[in-house]
């Protein structure tokens, strides 16, 4: 499971590499563009660091930030659809993924939280 999340997340942000490339050359293509690039990348390099992480606690803490990089990556793109910078139809598939992310990362942590709890109690 691990390993496909490092793939898919890899894939993502590869996929939002591509994706920026053909944003507008524009202030708002290069600032939102830049936004989203630092967002999707980080959040593969995050959730690397989440695996190797030297605790629940520590895991709990970088899979948040995930979590949060995640759900950032859809701002930045219901940005670029909301602002007419580019055709949704041409967003959604990453929005979608980001979204699938968002949620897939949100579950790991409160799970992780959960069972923190239990093992602490």
């Amino acid at each position: 499971m691990a390993q496909d999340l490092k793939d898919r997340t890899k894939k993502f942000a590869i996929a939002t590499i591509k994706f920026i490339r053909s944003l507008p050359k524009t202030d708002e293509g290069f600032i939102l563009g830049k936004q989203l690039l630092r967002s999707a990348t980080s959040v593969g390099a995050n959730y690397r660091s989440a695996c190797k992480g030297k605790s629940t606690a520590d895991f709990i803490n970088k899979i948040t930030i995930v979590e949060e990089e995640a759900d950032e990556c859809c701002y930045w793109l219901e940005l670029i659809i909301e602002a007419e910078i580019m055709d949704k139809n041409k967003v959604d598939p990453l929005l979608k993924e980001a979204s699938e992310l968002t949620a897939i990362f949100t579950s790991a942590g409160k799970t992780a939280k959960e069972k923190n709890k239990s093992i602490s109690k």
